[in-house]
């Protein structure tokens, strides 16, 4: 408990914190704290910065010039604000040959998206396009989503 209200004031500091300049020199982590509407490159962080803070959803492509790949991220940045209520951070791997930790973790084969879960399990794997409302039903099946949604009724009613 104590770790996690750690981590709430820090994550309530980092908007104010990063200035325009500040921002330019801030880690991959750090500006999505700072602006959840922010893609990240799968090849600038790993999978251990997330844990218990974040839900990743990664999208894999061989290439940018994957048709699937851009659909899939038009369907995302579409709607992104329903991402970030429930703590999604989106990353993006095109490029094999780097073999990004989350690559390594997650074995994709061509075009994938994967919703890893805030405990770090693999929670959805899709081998085609998934849009946003279904992605948010998914995650609101969770337990710990279910819990959070609890949590900020408590807090509402106060």
């Amino acid at each position: 408990m104590k770790k996690r209200l750690v981590s709430l004031a820090l994550a309530a500091l980092v908007p104010f914190a990063l200035t325009a300049g500040a921002m330019e020199e801030a880690t991959p982590f750090e500006r999505w704290q700072a602006d959840h509407m922010t893609i990240l490159d799968a090849r600038e962080v790993s999978p251990d910065e997330f844990h218990w803070i974040a839900r990743p959803v990664v999208v894999f492509a061989d290439s940018e010039a994957d048709p699937r790949f851009a659909q899939q991220m038009d369907l995302l940045t579409a709607r992104m604000d329903e991402l970030a209520l429930r703590d999604v951070v989106v990353i993006t791997d095109t490029d094999p040959a780097a073999r990004s930790a989350f690559r390594q973790a997650l074995r994709p084969r061509g075009f994938a998206l994967v919703l890893v879960a805030k405990d770090g399990n693999v929670a959805l794997r899709k081998p085609a396009p998934w849009d946003v409302r279904e992605l948010t039903r998914s995650i609101d099946k969770m337990p710990l989503r279910q819990q959070e949604i609890r949590d900020r009724r408590g807090a509402g009613s106060d």
